[in-house]
C-alpha cells in the first residue's frame, strides 16, 4: 500500500515559493520590458540569496500577483513564441504557478490553456498524426505536469470532438473564424471549475493542439487559392485589383500581392509563428475571388473599406496580426513594406493563437510532409 505523502514543512514550503519566484522573475521582467508594462521594483528577487525571511517571500508572491494582473494573455502568447528565454523547465514553472493560483480567473484559465498546449507541442514529434494524438498520448505528454490520471473523459467533453470535426470540415479560414472558434471558446467558458480536472486539462490541450493543425492547413489552403487566383487573373491580362478590404489599395499590383503571399508562405512554415495576419489573409482571398467574379455579392466586394472592415469581436477571437515573426532570407524587403499594415495592436486576448512548431506543410497541396526529425 502506498504511503500518503507527508505535507511539506513550513520551511520547505517557504523555500519552494522563493525558488519559484526567483525562477519566474527574469521571465516576467523581460515580458515587462518587451511590452512596456509598468513593473514594480523589487530588488530582493535579484539580490537576495537563498533562505529569505517569510515577509520577503510574501512580498515576492505579491509582486508576481501584481505582474499577473498586468500581463495579458495575448502578450504571454506572443512572448513565448519569440523568446529563447523560456525553456521547458520555465514552462513547467509557469504552469505550476498558474495552476496553484487562487482565486481562479478567466485570465489564469486562458494562460494555463495556452501554456499546456505550448508545453505539449514542444515535446510532440512532427510525424504525430491526428489519430495518434489521442487522450492517452496527450495525457502521457502532460504527466510531468498533471501526474497520472484515469483516462475516462466525462461526457460533456465530447463537445470538443464535435468542434474539431466541424473545424476539419472547413474549407477556408473564413469559415473557421465565423462560428467554429466560438464553439471552442464557449466550451472552455462553460466548463467553469471543471476545466481544472486533470482529464479536462488533457482534453482541452489535445483540442488546442489539433486546432493548431487545422489553422495551418487552412492558412496554406487560402494562400494557395490566392496564388492560383492571381495566376488566373494574370492570364486574363489583369494587372491591378481592388484590395481595400484587405487594407491594401484600390489598385494593388498583382505582382506585389504575389510577393507578399510568397513571403507569408515562408512565415507560415517557420519554426514558430507569432500571431499571423489571419484577417488580412482571409480578406485578401475574398478580394481575389471578387476580382474573379466568385461570390462577389456574398462577400460584399462592392462595399467601401469601412463597411467591409472586420468586426472587432471577430478580430479579438482571431489571432490578430502582431508582425513580430522574423522573415526568412530573401523576404525582408516585402516584409518591411507590409509589416506595418498588419501590426495591429490587440488589446483583447484572442481566442486562438497559432504558435509553437507547426507541421512542415507541402507547399503544393497543404498536406503535412512529416519530414522533420
Amino acid at each position: 500500500m502506498t504511503q500518503p505523502t507527508q505535507p511539506a514543512s513550513p520551511a520547505t514550503d517557504l523555500e519552494a515559493r522563493w525558488s519559484s519566484a526567483r525562477r519566474l522573475f527574469p521571465v516576467y521582467a523581460e515580458l515587462a520590458r518587451e511590452f512596456a508594462i509598468d513593473a514594480p521594483s523589487f530588488p530582493a528577487l535579484v539580490e537576495t540569496a537563498d533562505s529569505p525571511d517569510r515577509e520577503t517571500v510574501e512580498r515576492a508572491q505579491q509582486w508576481l500577483q501584481d505582474m499577473d494582473d498586468r500581463i495579458q494573455v495575448h502578450q504571454l502568447r506572443q512572448f513565448l513564441q519569440t523568446t529563447s528565454l523560456v525553456d521547458r523547465d520555465a514552462l513547467v514553472a509557469l504552469l505550476q504557478h498558474f495552476l496553484a493560483k487562487a482565486p481562479r480567473t478567466d485570465s489564469s484559465r486562458d494562460k494555463i490553456d495556452f501554456l499546456l498546449v505550448q508545453y505539449f507541442s514542444q515535446g510532440a514529434p512532427t510525424e504525430l498524426d491526428d489519430s495518434g494524438a489521442d487522450i492517452a498520448y496527450v495525457a502521457a505528454g502532460l504527466e510531468p505536469i498533471l501526474g497520472k490520471m484515469e483516462l475516462k473523459p466525462p461526457v460533456w467533453l465530447n463537445a470538443l470532438d464535435r468542434t474539431l470535426d466541424a473545424a476539419r470540415r472547413c474549407r477556408s479560414l473564413d469559415e473557421l473564424l465565423h462560428g467554429v472558434l466560438e464553439q471552442g471558446r464557449k466550451a472552455k467558458a462553460q466548463a467553469g471549475d471543471l476545466f481544472y480536472l486533470p482529464i479536462a486539462l488533457v482534453a482541452f490541450t489535445r483540442f488546442g493542439y489539433l486546432m493548431r493543425r487545422v489553422f495551418f492547413r487552412l492558412m496554406l489552403t487560402d494562400l494557395n487559392s490566392i496564388l492560383d487566383g492571381l495566376t488566373e487573373l494574370e492570364e486574363k491580362g489583369v494587372e491591378l485589383i481592388d484590395c481595400r478590404r484587405a487594407q491594401f489599395s484600390a489598385q494593388e499590383p498583382i505582382i506585389r500581392l504575389r510577393m507578399i503571399c510568397q513571403s507569408w508562405k515562408v512565415m507560415f512554415q517557420a519554426e514558430y509563428s507569432s500571431g499571423q495576419p489571419l484577417r488580412m489573409l482571409v480578406d485578401l482571398r475574398l478580394s481575389v475571388d471578387a476580382a474573379l467574379g466568385r461570390a462577389a455579392d456574398a462577400h460584399g466586394a462592392d462595399k467601401s473599406p469601412d463597411e467591409s472592415a472586420p468586426h472587432p469581436d471577430l478580430e479579438a477571437r482571431a489571432a490578430a496580426a502582431t508582425g513580430t515573426a522574423a522573415p526568412a532570407a530573401g523576404s525582408q524587403e516585402v516584409w518591411a513594406k507590409t509589416r506595418t499594415k498588419f501590426a495591429v495592436a490587440n488589446v483583447h486576448a484572442p481566442e486562438f493563437e497559432v504558435s509553437a512548431a507547426p507541421p512542415e506543410w507541402n507547399s503544393e497541396d497543404g498536406s503535412s510532409s512529416g519530414t522533420k526529425k
